[in-house]
């Protein structure tokens, strides 16, 4: 056995996204005791620029210790209890995951389910309310990573409010990529991963609670049925005045990468990051429809980052997407669940949402094909 050295990928699926050489520098610097007061300053300087990637105020805005999936669970097991009723909005694999995470905790998922490439329909949601007022949570995914398609979470967070329920909010694709106002919209719980629109390293998951939400916390009636999630304990951990409790060992050097990572976002600006998927999914999207490609979301709720299209009929997508990966050291993303062998999925997420990036996609996929 050697060391080892990956080849140099560009990475235009789902996710990883590319990163930066700052970052990745970042990543590469001395490692200091996670108690250190020099690193407890830094998770604050991480709070605070949470708190500008999400549009929010909550004092409550972490990362947690762990990827995307955990930072699902952390809402859920947190926020749901034994037999309390959740409205789960289902439109592709992400809200399946919801579902079985309100079951896991022991209560009532309420599922209504909207075709794959769809967003959440309003109306399903109202009903569904109105059908069932005993209804405390509603849980949707504003950018199914699975379809590309965006969701209204600020329409859905209003029905929500009008019947007394919190949201749990799956923004693990639009943080950073897509408008998302946290405290504007009035969501409660949200939580996203760091490898993607952050085009940070994987294995952290943003999250961010209301004082709606934390009161909810504070006030459950059974544990919370996670020692590591259970966020009672974890806020002492992020919190206080220069002395820390002890909770578990942080992901040092990780933590160093995402504060550079939401450092370059703040320096370029939450609107012009918006702004640049925007652009270079135009640019992209000209290019494949050039080349016979159709997307499979209507382009008013199409995500600009994760463009989910149709393999061209005839077209072997194992074959196609291996071509791409060895000769031309590009990765895109296969379709997943009803979308398995019918769909790629080609991100333009964070650092990736370049026009080199697109340039080298339309060619190599113009080769391939």
């Amino acid at each position: 056995m050697q060391s080892f050295i990956p080849p140099r990928r560009t990475l235009m699926g789902p996710g990883p996204s590319d990163i930066s050489p700052q970052v990745l520098q970042a990543l590469s610097r001395p490692t200091i005791g996670h108690l250190d007061p020099l690193f407890i300053k830094m998770m604050d300087e991480v709070k605070e620029l949470l708190k500008y990637a999400f549009q929010t105020e909550n004092e409550f805005t972490i990362a947690v210790s762990a990827p995307g999936s955990a930072g699902m669970e952390t809402c859920f097991v947190n926020l749901v209890e034994a037999g309390e009723k959740v409205l789960v909005c289902r439109n592709g694999v992400f809200g399946e995951r919801m579902r079985q995470n309100v079951e896991r905790c022991g209560g009532t998922a309420i599922v209504i389910d909207d075709k794959w490439g769809e967003p959440v329909s309003l109306d399903k949601v109202k009903q569904a309310l109105d059908q069932h007022p005993d209804i405390a949570i509603v849980a949707f995914v504003h950018a199914e990573t699975s379809t590309g398609v965006l969701s209204d979470a600020r329409a859905i967070s209003e029905l929500a409010r009008k019947h007394g329920c919190l949201t749990i909010v799956d923004a693990v694709t639009s943080l950073g990529g897509v408008p998302l106002l946290v405290d504007e919209w009035q969501l409660d719980a949200v939580y996203s991963g760091s490898q993607k629109c952050l085009s940070c390293t994987p294995g952290l998951s943003p999250v961010t609670f209301s004082n709606k939400a934390v009161e909810k916390m504070t006030s459950r009636k059974t544990p919370v049925q996670s020692w590591f999630l259970d966020q009672s304990l974890v806020l002492g951990y992020w919190s206080g005045e220069g002395k820390r409790s002890y909770h578990h060992t942080a992901p040092v050097n990780s933590l160093y990468a995402l504060h550079e990572a939401l450092l370059m976002l703040k320096n370029e600006g939450i609107e012009e990051a918006w702004s640049r998927h925007a652009h270079y999914h135009q640019e992209l999207k000209q290019g494949l429809e050039a080349l016979g490609i159709q997307f499979i979301v209507d382009e008013a709720s199409r995500l600009p980052q994760l463009n989910a299209v149709y393999i061209p009929e005839g077209v072997d997508d194992v074959a196609i997407r291996s071509r791409l990966l060895n000769e031309y050291n590009l990765e895109i993303g296969a379709g997943l669940g009803d979308l398995a062998g019918k769909a790629w999925r080609i991100g333009l997420m964070g650092y990736a949402a370049k026009k080199e990036n697109v340039t080298l996609c339309l060619k190599a996929l113009s080769d391939v094909l």
